[in-house]
């Protein structure tokens, strides 16, 4: 899968006017890249090969891979890593849309579950749940729903220590200031992964889907940190990966905190400094002063 981190495509500079008060001067600002990446699958169905457009999502360039196979195993469509064959940018004749399509091969034999997309797929980069027809046809059931819950123990040092780890590992946000991020950290406060993206649900899936190249499903043994909002639909990824602790540095979402109590998610808002809410703690999770 792809490791590579933000870079020349990510970000774009912009020859830009600055308004001073009275004073106009020019400087060159640096932005963050936001194009359509088309997610694709191909399968077999009988003697037939089969070829399927999934999703057109607007995403910043990297990691393309980890998104599309994260993408998959989210939305319920792939539940096992062993489910892809083969992920590939896709062929085209124009490498600008080479760039941009995604192909993901499913093993022979397997049949992708595609009652989730019955709906418009299109999403933008703020909203990772646009086209869904009802809450109900999101609530996609997660394989890791039955797992044993671990007892785990997050404290007040390790908690408030997260966002400054995850801010250092920020090299896109720290060049244009407009991307979100997720990180995934050990018990202890590692950080094991972060992936940014211009859409914060984008950003997650690029975590989830290297997580699930890597063997590190279910992510019950780790902590989750949002660099922005928890909204409902990150939440939903989340409890698909089977994480259990989820910290933001911004406000959660009603609807999220009711699915966290659902699936028995901790999960805290407004991390930062020594603060934090603590809006759901998981039967099996020990929180600071909790």
């Amino acid at each position: 899968m792809e490791m590579s981190s933000p870079g020349s495509v990510s970000i774009k500079e912009f020859s830009v006017k600055r308004i001073d008060g009275p004073s106009i001067s020019e400087f060159s600002d640096t932005l963050s890249v936001e194009e359509p990446l088309e997610i694709k699958i191909t399968y077999d169905a009988g003697m037939d090969s089969i070829q399927k457009n999934i999703s057109v999502t607007m995403r910043t360039p990297g990691n393309d891979l980890d998104l599309a196979a994260g993408f998959l195993f989210t939305e319920g469509i792939i539940s096992h890593k062993d489910h892809i064959k083969e992920i590939s940018h896709a062929d085209a004749a124009c490498s600008s849309e080479k760039a941009n399509s995604v192909t993901v091969a499913l093993a022979k034999g397997f049949s992708p579950i595609l009652m989730q997309s019955d709906r418009n797929f299109y999403t933008t980069s703020s909203c990772g749940v646009c086209g869904k027809s009802s809450i109900q046809s999101i609530r996609t059931v997660s394989p890791f729903n039955h797992l044993e819950k671990l007892q785990l123990s997050l404290s007040a040092e390790v908690l408030f220590g997260l966002p400054d780890k995850l801010k250092a590992a920020q090299k896109g946000f720290a060049a244009s200031g407009g991307l979100h991020a997720s990180g995934l950290f050990s018990p202890d406060g590692e950080l094991l992964l972060v992936r940014e993206d211009v859409g914060r649900h984008n950003a997650l899936d690029k975590l989830i889907g290297c997580a699930l190249y890597e063997g590190l499903l279910p992510l019950n043994r780790h902590i989750l940190l949002l660099s922005g909002r928890a909204s409902f639909e990150l939440i939903q990824k989340a409890a698909m990966a089977g994480i259990a602790i989820v910290a933001a540095i911004g406000a959660p979402s009603s609807l999220a905190v009711e699915l966290a109590k659902e699936f028995d998610i901790t999960l805290l808002g407004f991390v930062k400094g020594n603060r934090a809410n603590v809006y759901h703690t998981g039967e099996h999770v020990l929180c600071p002063n909790g």
